[in-house]
Formats: structure tokens, C-alpha cells, sequence
């Protein structure tokens, strides 16, 4: 099961300050919705653990993150893979960084695909789910952000 996601906004910081926060799984890892914990390996991977789930299929998930392409300042993308309770996640996430007046604006899209009992089993359920996790991230960036 795929679920797809993307928008935009805009911040009044530049095109650098905002790269860097992204760029930073101390600052960004804990934004991430229902975070419990961050493992930092190097600067371009990290760990976290996450409580996720639904219904009567939930635990923490330990998805493993790589910031795969950094292109100061103006694009980062994340690709991440992780065992969740009752199956498995693969996620991408990107954010476009453009110059707009005295900020920045930020294009974001993303994928995760969920394998396993989860997706059976939660089925129509993950998309609403996903979709308003992905919302409060977006949301706790902007705030983070101003």
C-alpha cells in the first residue's frame, strides 16, 4: 500500500537557515510525529524511534533514516526503511527550497509504502492516518521555522 503526500509553504528564513534545520536530525528527528527516541550514526543517517500503529496493532518502530541527497540550500531528500508492528515501512521524503521575498519557500512530496500484516489488516484506515501524521509534521516544521 502506497500513500503519497506533498504541498507547500513558506517561512520567512533563508534558503540556508531552513536547509540547515532540515539537514539536522536533532532538530528535525523529534518534529516527526510520535517520536520517542534518535540515533545519530553520521551526519547522513540517523535512527529513529517512533510509536505507530492502529487500532490493536501498535509499538514503537525503529525506522532507519538516510539523508540521500543534499543539495545546499535548495533540496533535501530522506529515505528511510523500518519494521513497524505487524509489518514493514519505506519511506521518501523531499523538500525543495526557493528563494520567495525576505523567506523561503518549501515543496515537499513524500511516499511510504507499507508491507505486511499492517496494511491487510488496517487497510482504508493508513491513508487518513498517514496523511494527518504527515500534516502534523508539516505543521510542527512551520511553527519551528518562524
Amino acid at each position: 500500500m502506497a500513500i503519497k503526500f506533498g504541498g507547500e509553504f513558506e517561512v520567512a528564513r533563508s534558503p540556508e537557515e531552513v536547509y540547515g534545520f532540515l539537514t539536522d536530525p536533532y532538530k528535525f528527528g523529534p518534529l516527526l510525529p510520535d517520536f520517542q527516541s534518535l540515533t545519530v550514526q553520521d551526519a547522513r543517517h540517523f535512527t529513529v524511534r517512533l510509536n505507530v500503529g492502529i487500532s490493536y496493532i501498535k509499538g514503537p518502530a525503529d525506522v532507519k533514516m538516510e539523508l540521500a541527497q543534499a543539495d545546499q540550500p535548495t533540496r533535501a531528500q530522506y529515505k528511510g526503511q523500518g519494521s513497524v508492528a505487524g509489518g514493514n515501512v519505506s519511506l521518501t521524503a523531499a523538500f525543495d527550497l526557493t528563494g520567495a521575498g525576505a523567506g523561503t519557500k518549501v515543496a515537499w512530496d513524500g511516499e511510504a509504502q507499507i508491507f505486511g500484516r499492517l496494511a491487510s489488516v488496517a487497510g482504508g484506515l493508513l491513508e487518513p492516518l498517514g496523511k494527518k501524521n504527515v500534516q502534523k509534521l508539516i505543521d510542527a516544521l512551520q511553527a519551528a521555522l518562524k
